[in-house]
Parts: structure tokens; C-alpha cells; sequence
């Protein structure tokens, strides 16, 4: 029997690691380029932003969860919208029949986001919205909405994903085209910039590659890839990298191999810190990676389900070892149903008793210096510098998935992965060894048709309230700047402000640009 070990990434794996095997990083945490982590005191200076992530169909029903989550000491806000919400269709519309309230909240109009964000003041909070195709509008909204709890647009904190390549590659809620799509994140970009706002105006995501079946290098490799087409984009657009880079946030998946885990996020920011000096000469500032982490939803059985309980932990140890900022954990129950208040609770305690009781948060890169971790940190970084110049090779991170590259890599990868399992030769505890006969039975779901006619009836209320002249002056505006070359967020906001809503907006665009249409 052979006695080769390998990552789950494929990296050859020594029996034993030695002092010849791989040096020590000879900077410090926060020292260029970053390795050991972007602060000098680490986590002894602050923890990690605690984040979970929440969006249970209605406005009201997400509000309660946010509020118990923030009165257990959660320091954070993440919203999961629906479909429709993230595609720019509105609850009443055909396409959105059998999906409204489903994945995540539904948002129909501001008065929604208002209902959502209900007694929590804006000003206190930090909130992340996981939107992309829509982005502009649902920030546009969360601005409307401080507007109209009085609070000021430059105290507003948070990070709005933005990340519509990774759609295009993983995910599929895309709407427009790449290049219209690509000139919104890029004018959200300078928003931000312009406003002084210090929200994050994007959140560069390798967590949805990874969850498709991407392995660890192709994670960081297309999620930097995506990034630096971000980048270049924003610099053609005369936005100095000072001034747009150090607002660029990530957002890693944490899967079970802790070190191949933590080692990939040690990679991660010596490699992004690199490719920022060697492209644009970027300052340490600029250099900075900073990222959130959520446990990989992916890696959660429905069979044997509080094993998931476990899984979680070393996921989240993983993420607090490697340095990250921010992080989501996953309830328990995730591949069953939408979490229970109770596992939601479990899932905050695991990162809670991490940061507090496990000693994780003592020292800066408490794993630096292990002869293995170094070792495979060294080869994650070549390896996914490797992939990125096969990208450059495609004509960068654009011209790739318009041409289905980076889709048939992932795909290619999930396949060999469940062959993998389905032969044996990846262990998955519960499911094929360690069995137990049938799966629970699932929880009890909330009644979406109920919750669906009341979306309806809320989004057509709200059209028939509205003022008719304004919301069509907003509009018109709106399409003659897509049709243009003119910003676009200042007539997005003005529409929203009108009371038009996510799909009316959304199909202004649409008729101006046209819609994405994937490779044959």
C-alpha cells in the first residue's frame, strides 16, 4: 500500500517535516508582506468581527434574528437576500413564483430595507450585505435608509459584496453582461471614494468558487485573478490604487484540513501583498489583505447532523489561526434547513469560546515557525501563482470566464472530488463510513406561500402609495445614464429615493444593457 499523502489540494504531503524543509518568515505581523498577519498585536489588539450571517424571508423575521443575535454579543450584521432580491426581479413578478422569501430576505423596495434594519441605529452598527447584480441598489437603499434615520453617510460601516466575476463563475445571479456589470462595480467604487464613506465597496469572494468545488489553490488563485481585474479596472477609470485598494476587501471559505486551512490564509496575504507592490507599487497599506471567513456550508451533512457541530469548530479554529478579520460560523442544522435560533446561538458560542477560552487569541501566527505549516504555506503560494499566470495566459480574470475557463477548472475539480468520496478515497464521517441508517427527518419549514402573498401584497401597496411623477422622472433619468457614459449611483439613489423598486430599477439597466448570456 502506497504510503503518499496528499492535501486536499493535491500538494504532496512528507511523513515528517525538518528545519530543511522550509524557512520562517523573517518579518513580523505587520511587517511586508503580511504573512504572519496585518496587524502587530493581532488579535491580542482586537478580535475578529464576529458576523453571522442571517435572512429569513420577511423584513420583520430577519429583524428579530438580527436582534437577538446582536443582544448575544454577536458585533457584527450580515444579510442573505432571496433570489429574486439578487437577481433584480421583484417579488410579484412570474420568475420570482416558488423562490420569494426562500435563500434569504426579501427586499422589494427601501421601505423593506427600513423594516429590516428596524431599531437598530446604522451609525452602530457594521453591516455586510451579500448581494452582487444589485449591489449598487441595496447600497443605494442602506443609504436612504440612514438618510432617514438621520444618520450621516460618512459614519456608515460595512462592506457590500459587489463581486458579480465570481457570479459569471460559481454562483449564476448575474444579470447584465460583463462590461456594463464591470462599469457598476467600478462606479461604486468611486462613489465610495468620492462620499468618504467608510464602507468596504467590495468583498472579492473565493468562498462561492470553493463551495462550487474549487480546491484551495483555484480559491485563492481566481479569487486574486478577479481581484486584480477589479483593480485595473478601477485604475483605468482614474481612480488612484491609494485610494481604492485599501478599501478592497475578501471573503475565504474555511474547510476541514486545518493546516492546508490556515496555511492558505498565510499564502494568501504574502501572495496579495505581492502582486499589489509588483503591479501597481502599492503602499503597505495597500497591500493589506483583509478578509472575511465563513465555514464551508458545502462541507455540513444532513446526515448525523450535530457532527456538523464539530466540523465547525476546526473550521473556525482554522480561520482564528490563519488571521482573519471577520467570520461567519454555520449553525449545525444549515444542510437540513434554515437555522434554528438555537443552533444560530451554538454557532456564535463555538467562535465565542474560541476567542475567549481555546487561547487561539493570545499570540500573533501562534502556527508560524511549524516546519509543516510553513512548508505548505510556501506551496500554496507557488502553486496559485502558477494558476494565476495560466490566467494572464487567457487575458485576465474577464476575457476567462466570458471564454468558460475558470468554470470548466472548478467544475473539473468538483467532479474528481465526489468521485473521490463516492469511492472512499475521501472520508466523510456519517456518510459514506460511521453510517447510522436513515437521515432525521426535517425540521418543520415556515409557510412560504403565506410569506409570499404578504411580500405581494406589500410590494403592490407600495407601488400604488408612491408618487407617480417622481418615480418615473427617477427612472428615465436612470436609463439615460446607462444608455451614457454619465455615474450611475447618484440616479440609482434618487430612483430609490422615488420608491421604485429592486426589479424596476433592475430592468432600467436591463433595457439600456441587455442580459448575460454564458458560454455554449
Amino acid at each position: 500500500m502506497s504510503n503518499e499523502r496528499r492535501s486536499p489540494s493535491g500538494l504532496p504531503i512528507d511523513q515528517v517535516y525538518g528545519p530543511g524543509d522550509a524557512g520562517v518568515p523573517r518579518e513580523d505581523p505587520g511587517e511586508f508582506p503580511f504573512t504572519r498577519g496585518i496587524h502587530p498585536t493581532m488579535y491580542r489588539g482586537r478580535l475578529w468581527t464576529m458576523r453571522q450571517y442571517a435572512g429569513f424571508g420577511t423584513a420583520e423575521e430577519t429583524n428579530a434574528r438580527f436582534r437577538a443575535l446582536l443582544e448575544a454579543g454577536q458585533t457584527g450584521l450580515s444579510v442573505a437576500f432571496d433570489l429574486p432580491t439578487q437577481m433584480g426581479h421583484d417579488s410579484d413578478e412570474e420568475v420570482s413564483a416558488g423562490e420569494v422569501g426562500r435563500a434569504g430576505v426579501a427586499i422589494d423596495t427601501v421601505d423593506d430595507l427600513a423594516q429590516l434594519f428596524d431599531r437598530i441605529p446604522l451609525e452602530e452598527v457594521s453591516t455586510s450585505m451579500t448581494i452582487n447584480s444589485t449591489a449598487a441598489i441595496l447600497l443605494a437603499m442602506y443609504i436612504v435608509v440612514a438618510e432617514e434615520q438621520g444618520a450621516a453617510r460618512g459614519k456608515l460601516r460595512g462592506t457590500i459584496q459587489n463581486d458579480v466575476l465570481k457570479e459569471y463563475v460559481a454562483r449564476g445571479t448575474y444579470i447584465y453582461p460583463v462590461e456594463p456589470s464591470l462599469r457598476l462595480v467600478t462606479d461604486i467604487f468611486r462613489f465610495v471614494a468620492d462620499e468618504g464613506m467608510q464602507f468596504n465597496p467590495i468583498s472579492v469572494s473565493g468562498y462561492h468558487m470553493r463551495e462550487a468545488g474549487a480546491t484551495a489553490v483555484q480559491e485563492l488563485a481566481f479569487t486574486f485573478a478577479d481581484g486584480l481585474e477589479y483593480l485595473d479596472r478601477a485604475v483605468a477609470a482614474g481612480i488612484d490604487i491609494e485610494q481604492i485598494a485599501p478599501r478592497v476587501s475578501f471573503f475565504f471559505a474555511v474547510h476541514n484540513d486545518l493546516f492546508e486551512e490556515v496555511a492558505k490564509f498565510r499564502a494568501a496575504r504574502r501572495l496579495w501583498a505581492s502582486l499589489v507592490r509588483e503591479r501597481y507599487g502599492g503602499s503597505d497599506k495597500s497591500c493589506l489583505l483583509r478578509f472575511h471567513t465563513q465555514t464551508g456550508g458545502s462541507t455540513l451533512t444532513a446526515q448525523q447532523p450535530l457532527n456538523n457541530v464539530v466540523r465547525v469548530a476546526v473550521q473556525a479554529l482554522a480561520a482564528a489561526l490563519g488571521g482573519t478579520q471577520s467570520l461567519h460560523t454555520n449553525s449545525f442544522d444549515e444542510a437540513l434547513s434554515l437555522p434554528s435560533l438555537e443552533a444560530a446561538h451554538l454557532a456564535l458560542r463555538t467562535q465565542q469560546i474560541l476567542a475567549y477560552e481555546s487561547g487561539a487569541a493570545q499570540t500573533a501566527d501562534p502556527l508560524g515557525g511549524s516546519y509543516y505549516v510553513e512548508d505548505l504555506t510556501d506551496r500554496l503560494e507557488g502553486a496559485a501563482r502558477e494558476l494565476l499566470d495560466e490566467v494572464a495566459g487567457w487575458g485576465g480574470a474577464a476575457r476567462a470566464i466570458e471564454g468558460g475557463h475558470l468554470q470548466d477548472a472548478i467544475a473539473r475539480s468538483a467532479y474528481q472530488y465526489q468521485r473521490a468520496v463516492e469511492a472512499g478515497d475521501v472520508v466523510v464521517v456519517g456518510v459514506n463510513r460511521f453510517t447510522e441508517g436513515a437521515a432525521p427527518a426535517l425540521p418543520a419549514q415556515p409557510d412560504y406561500t403565506a410569506l409570499a402573498v404578504r411580500q405581494v401584497e406589500r410590494v403592490r401597496r407600495a407601488r400604488a402609495d408612491r408618487d407617480e411623477g417622481a418615480w418615473n422622472a427617477a427612472l428615465e433619468a436612470l436609463r439615460g445614464a446607462a444608455e451614457g457614459d454619465a455615474p450611475l449611483m447618484p440616479p440609482i439613489i434618487e430612483a430609490v429615493r422615488a420608491r421604485a423598486t429592486v426589479g424596476e430599477i433592475s430592468d432600467a439597466l436591463r433595457a439600456a444593457w441587455g442580459s448575460f448570456r454564458p458560454p455554449a
